[in-house]
């Protein structure tokens, strides 16, 4: 769903610095040295490995960190394309990092392997915005610090509408006298079942059950009315050619680019070539189609230290301690421009655009990680392209058989 850099090449930094200890479970404007934290009487180095998106993202921040411990930092940048499968067969050889940048719905495969050890953030934890604060829960622990989330909303192009309905319908009524699309999602062949989950999740019918720590478990929760009543819904869209699987990303975007539709639902991967364009452009709150609040995905990046870490404490001290810091998240915006993870930060945010992503992705769902994740993308996605197109013409039906191929094929893996 995100656009995907694949460079080569490594670039190795040490950044050996010195100074006094860091920061407790702080949220404060500035970490507080604390005479008591592991780093103040330890010393040593830690590896952390980031990709190329987010190498200045961090860096500042690592810089940082390392003046004030006196901790050496040995940062590692590695091709966004191959850091997760590398991690994957390089950390129990001891050749791994100790600490790894990554997104949260890498969790399932790597505590399902072993290769990441849980962090204790404490009261902490409490300080995150609520879809960022159970993104690296996986069975009752936490496994990472988030620091930056995505999601994607609604975006209105103002130069053929300035008012939006509150309903999903009344926006398809409006959006038919304004261009060739009423609005635009993109589906493809396969379907997308990403941009499409807002959507279905406004008619109660998400795709797991949760825990109490909004940890995923691996029980199917679309089935039912609220499924049947999206599946509906989603053939009614394509029988009004609302919903088009001739409609891929590409040919969303370029469409919204020429004006041939006052709206679509994508992520800020998109907005950055509106606005290059010459597009005035609002960032909104997707609105319900089934009655219930329109929960995008949210996904968050976060730190994870390895479970086969050199140095656990200092690793630990980064992730745990420091990255939890008003100071380092604000950083991290300012160095990133991504949304922050911790609500105090997110909070001093006044780009318009990244505001209107942070709204419309509050009440959402972390993208889940647990394993069965893997037995849901294709089943979801062809399901909801075969009622879509027509080539399914009893959704009910379709709907209930895409779930028990589901099910079969979580409860086979």
């Amino acid at each position: 769903m995100r656009r995907s850099i694949l460079l080569t090449g490594v670039l190795a930094s040490s950044l050996a610095l010195s100074a006094c200890g860091s920061s407790g479970n702080s949220t404060s404007d500035t970490p507080n040295p604390d005479a008591s934290s592991p780093a103040a009487d330890a010393a040593g180095v830690f590896t952390m490995w980031v990709d190329e998106v987010r190498i200045n993202d961090v860096k500042g921040v690592v810089e940082t960190f390392a003046e004030e411990s006196g901790v050496e930092v040995n940062l590692v940048q590695k091709a966004s394309g191959d850091i997760r499968e590398e991690f994957v067969q390089q950390a129990q050889t001891g050749e791994g990092p100790d600490v790894i940048i990554g997104a949260s719905d890498w969790l399932g495969e790597l505590v399902s392997n072993g290769l990441v050890a849980p962090v204790e953030l404490g009261d902490a934890a409490s300080g995150f915005v609520p879809s960022a604060a159970t993104a690296f829960a996986y069975d009752g622990q936490n496994y990472g610090t988030p620091y930056a989330i995505e999601n994607i909303a609604l975006v209105r192009n103002n130069a053929l509408a300035t008012e939006t309905p509150d309903t999903f319908d009344a926006l398809v009524e409006q959006g038919k006298g304004l261009g060739t699309y009423p609005v635009l999602i993109q589906q493809g062949a396969e379907g997308d079942p990403y941009h499409m989950y807002p959507i279905q999740s406004s008619f109660g019918a998400v795709v797991f059950e949760q825990n109490a720590d909004g940890s995923y478990t691996d029980t199917v929760a679309m089935g039912g009315e609220a499924g049947t009543n999206f599946a509906n819904f989603l053939q009614k869209m394509g029988q009004e050619k609302v919903f088009d699987t001739a409609i891929d990303g590409e040919k969303a975007k370029q469409a919204f680019l020429d004006g041939q539709s006052p709206y679509i639902i994508t992520g800020p991967w998109n907005t950055t070539a509106f606005t290059e364009a010459g597009l005035d452009i609002s960032v909104l709150p997707i609105p319900s189609a089934g009655g219930e609040v329109s929960r995008p995905f949210v996904g968050v990046q976060g730190a994870y230290v390895s479970a086969f870490a050199k140095n656990p404490v200092l690793a630990n001290e980064f992730v745990a301690n420091y990255l939890t810091s008003e100071a380092a998240q604000d950083a991290l915006y300012e160095a990133g421009g991504r949304s922050p993870a911790l609500a105090a930060s997110a909070a001093k945010v006044e780009d318009p655009i990244l505001v209107g992503f942070g709204e419309a992705g509050a009440d959402g769902m972390t993208q889940p990680s647990i394993p069965a994740m893997a037995s849901v993308w294709s089943f979801w996605g062809i399901g909801q392209a075969e009622i879509i197109s027509g080539a399914a013409t009893d959704p009910a039906a379709a709907w209930t058989t895409m779930i028990s191929n589901i099910e079969a094929a979580i409860a086979g893996s």
